[in-house]
């Protein structure tokens, strides 16, 4: 009689998956901030007031370079779930890493936002909105998710005390607003009527959503800094994380009020102008205020040996928020100081950008990137090189 040889059953263990794709193991969730600020400088360099020679071809291809690396990084975090589930999960459970989970949304909206920004001069109008169309509603139903359920398992499954608190908190909270400011974008390749009234307060809801959610968080942060001093060294860039919903609500509300007499009454559409003007003046002022004592925190822990981290993508993104809501106010007010304002803005957006892409190449190139997660109070799940 014949014999059946049968093969037995084999269980992938944790240990297993992590020897078959070890480099991407500690690929966390803060990895989309190197998507979201290559997006925004391509998005804010396009719509500057003042444009030079070539200026929208070089935006062109840094958009082409945030939508590769957008894809890679999708491909990558996917293989981290699949061989590193046990990671993954704790990176859900550990409330240092956890709030990194709202930079998917955010760089799904920044990069489909740049698709019918720049995108379009290289794909076409009609496959870009295709494109946008997707990105903005996957980014979207993640960011209203994120921002319900990274405050969840803060209240229920993380330990944290007061002293932990830091400007990373806000960002599962920021990603209703980036849906508010990039929904503008499609409002006007929607049929006329109510799928674009309904659109437009769909944002101004999201906008209402980040912002009081922001308000709340605030007095936590700023709080801490009094209380309990500086940040640790390199976690003093996450400071910049509080321009995010300042210069991205300032945007919004004024993206909001271009697109508001093509998709609500006239009556509602010019109150809705004013309010941009209303809120965004003071806002911008305060997101100024707030760039000096980032900006003073940072030389301070720049003198006191603070090296590279991947937290220096958190000086990208929140001025590139702040560069497009001056340029939104430059618009909406026609003053020649706003328009300098962005300018401004964006070249310290440039320059920030250069170096945190020149140092996660290198540390990427020389195997120390994705590195380990640091001790509790280091850089907070960030890698460093």
């Amino acid at each position: 009689m014949a014999t059946t040889l049968v093969r037995p059953r084999t269980h992938t263990t944790p240990a297993v998956r992590a020897h078959k794709a070890p480099a991407l193991r500690h690929l966390g969730p803060n990895w989309y901030a190197c998507v979201m600020g290559t997006a925004i400088l391509a998005n804010a360099g396009a719509t500057l007031p003042y444009q030079l020679p070539g200026q929208r071809v070089a935006c062109q291809l840094v958009w082409a370079l945030s939508a590769v690396l957008l894809a890679v990084l999708l491909t990558a975090r996917a293989g981290h779930w699949l061989h590193h589930r046990d990671q993954a999960r704790a990176h859900l459970l550990d409330p240092a890493v956890a709030p990194f989970y709202g930079c998917l949304a955010m760089a799904l909206l920044a990069v489909g936002g740049g698709t019918l920004i720049v995108g379009k001069d290289l794909i076409g109008t009609g496959a870009a909105v295709a494109v946008d169309a997707v990105l903005f509603t996957a980014g979207t139903a993640i960011g209203l998710v994120m921002a319900v359920a990274v405050p969840y398992l803060m209240v229920v499954r993380h330990k944290v005390e007061p002293g932990q608190a830091t400007p990373v908190w806000l960002l599962p909270l920021v990603s209703p607003m980036v849906s508010a400011a990039l929904g503008p974008l499609l409002i006007p390749h929607l049929p006329a009527g109510q799928p674009r009234e309904t659109l437009l307060l769909a944002c101004y809801a999201m906008f209402g959503i980040s912002l009081l959610a922001t308000l709340l968080m605030l007095p936590l942060i700023f709080g801490r800094l009094i209380v309990g001093g500086p940040l640790p060294l390199a976690l003093t860039p996450t400071l910049f994380l509080v321009l995010g919903p300042l210069g991205q609500s300032t945007t919004a509300v004024n993206q909001l009020a271009d697109v508001a007499p093509r998709a609500i009454d006239g009556t509602y559409a010019g109150a809705l102008g004013a309010f941009a003007v209303i809120y965004g003046v003071p806002v911008m002022g305060f997101a100024l205020l707030w760039l000096a004592l980032a900006a003073a925190m940072l030389v301070r822990a720049a003198r006191g040996g603070m090296g590279f981290a991947m937290t220096w993508w958190a000086l990208t993104f929140p001025l590139g928020t702040c560069v497009t809501g001056a340029t939104g106010l430059a618009h909406h007010t026609g003053l020649t100081a706003y328009a300098w304002l962005a300018t401004v803005l964006f070249l310290g957006l440039l320059t920030a950008w250069l170096l945190a892409a020149a140092h996660t190449l290198r540390g990427l190139l020389t195997g120390r990137l994705p590195a380990g997660q640091t001790p509790r109070g280091g850089t907070g799940g960030l890698g460093s090189a």
